[in-house]
């Protein structure tokens, strides 16, 4: 017992679990959650990556700027003002390939960052470009920090935009020191090597990183829109099913709310699925009044052609006196038999295409309750109710006023004389809940699951309404055992609930909770 019970919220926990894996909307959250870790965690690895490509190129290009600085450090030691023009032309065998070279100089006899000048460029390059890098130097500190100690070197990773062409990319300051002055050799590229890379900029500013995030950007906004599509189409089909399940009849259909051409097969099916069922329902209606009008017309002939028998025959013929009762009471049960007959086909073509609009449930049960005033006073029966007002459902009349006969019925074939019959109407947690409950004997605990089975009944021979009534009720207590049945098959089908019990102490109670109409 201990283990049946352990197992069973662990089968409750293995369906939920199978319910969210196979749950459209769960699948679209995992699927928006991948879609964000996945850069993510990609990005991170990238970058990193990119960090070590990025220190690789910044020491290639320092080691050879500092290689050309030790190739010129020979010519420049015996430089002085009037080979400056000279000097500059020495740039031009170590430049090419994409390596562009600039020097400036600070004679020793002028002090600060702001004596740094340029002497050479090669290639050469404009005026304004030379202003550009300087002012970029001084903002980085390189100048001035070279005219405090003329050593060391500086490995950079500056961009410095051009009027026409590509930009550069400045990778290395490398100073030179000699009796005339403080040299700065400045090498920049502008190579895809370097141009392509995150050197003097955020790594998600470059263009392999952007071209990257588009495409990925534009995948998962497919993909998304592609379950989103769907998934607002199946929310529409909903909308349209609830629609028709409430009665109503759209002026569009499944294929005319598809907006998705792959679904356009599944729409066309429900369209054919609800025109299937409407025809039906009209078939069944058909039918069960031309069989019920064929039924009742030889009913009616025999029950005409036994009046001449009984007055024909003597009252001392007892055996045909009793012949002729059981027939007639035949004829009551058949004639009962035939009306529950329609009765059911009615219901049930009711359901398969249900008239539903909103209904005022608190009048119905309020009207209805004081109809049985009358007739309960006949059998030393009352009947006290007490509706809650303003409570609207969206269902079909017949319906509910079967619903209500049927437990307003089926508590009085149960009540005891003098008893009393109550009938509740209340809103509870967004429904409109109807309780009738009896005084009579309730219901044996053991049959309380089978209460509301087809032809099941616990009733006592000769209890019931005098007259025919839906529940199955006829003269001479005739009973059928689908009053119950039919409530609970009704109620369903409005999308509500219904239960059975036993009050404390004596009675039988039934509860119908109905959803209320917006």
């Amino acid at each position: 017992m201990v283990a049946w019970s352990m197992a069973l919220p662990l089968r409750r926990s293995e369906r939920r679990a199978r319910w969210l894996w196979r749950s459209l909307a769960s699948r679209l959250a995992l699927l928006t959650v991948v879609f964000l870790a996945v850069p993510v965690l990609i990005y991170d690895q990238l970058e990193r990556a990119d960090d070590a490509n990025r220190a690789l190129l910044l020491h290639s290009a320092q080691q050879r700027g500092t290689l050309i600085a030790r190739a010129l450090e020979p010519q420049l030691s015996n430089a002085d003002r009037a080979s400056l023009p000279q000097v500059g032309d020495l740039l031009g065998r170590f430049a090419g390939d994409g390596l562009r070279l600039r020097l400036l100089v600070r004679p020793a006899a002028i002090g600060g960052d702001d004596g740094f000048f340029y002497v050479g460029a090669a290639p050469a390059v404009s005026t304004a470009y030379l202003d550009t890098e300087r002012r970029q130097l001084q903002e980085q500190g390189a100048l001035e920090q070279l005219s405090q100690t003329c050593a060391g070197g500086f490995p950079m990773a500056t961009w410095v935009p051009r009027s026409s062409g590509a930009p550069e990319v400045v990778t290395s300051v490398i100073p030179i020191h000699t009796r005339f002055g403080c040299w700065a050799l400045v090498t920049s590229h502008n190579t895809e090597a370097y141009i392509g890379s995150s050197l003097g900029q955020p790594y998600w500013r470059t263009a392999s990183v952007q071209a990257a995030a588009l495409i990925y950007v534009v995948m998962a906004v497919l993909v998304l829109a592609v379950f989103l599509e769907v998934w607002r189409n199946l929310h529409r089909f909903r909308a349209l099913a609830r629609d028709i399940g409430g009665g109503e009849s759209p002026e569009e259909s499944f294929a005319e709310r598809n907006t998705v051409p792959e679904l356009s097969g599944v729409a066309e099916d429900f369209d054919r699925l609800v025109d299937t069922l409407r025809q039906s329902a009209a078939s069944l209606r058909r039918a069960a009044e031309d069989n019920a009008h064929a039924f009742k017309t030889p009913i009616a002939v025999i029950r005409q052609s036994v009046e001449p028998l009984r007055r024909s025959v003597a009252e001392e013929d007892t055996r045909c006196q009793r012949a002729l009762t059981m027939i007639e009471k035949s004829l009551d049960k058949l004639d009962g038999l035939v009306s529950f007959a329609r009765r059911m086909d009615e219901a049930t073509a009711d359901l398969l295409a249900p008239p539903r609009r909103r209904v005022n449930l608190s009048g119905l049960v309020d009207r209805m309750a004081g109809s049985y005033t009358g007739v309960l006073a006949q059998r030393s029966l009352h009947i006290r109710s007490d509706v809650e007002g303003r409570l609207t459902v969206r269902a079909s009349e017949d319906i509910l006023e079967t619903v209500i006969e049927n437990l307003v019925e089926n508590a009085v074939s149960f009540s005891p004389p003098g008893g009393t019959v109550h009938v509740r109407l209340a809103r509870r947690d967004g429904s409109a809940v109807l309780t009738v409950e009896d005084e009579g004997p309730g219901v044996d605990p053991a049959n309380l699951p089978r209460i509301f089975e087809r032809y099941f009944s616990q009733r006592e021979p000769g209890r019931g309404m005098p007259e025919a009534d839906p529940t199955g009720q006829t003269a001479e207590g005739t009973h059928f055992g689908i009053g119950l049945w039919i409530v609970r098959r009704n109620v369903e089908a409005l999308g509500g609930r219904i239960q059975a019990e036993n009050r404390e102490g004596r009675g039988f109670r039934v509860r119908v909770a109905l959803p209320l109409s917006q």
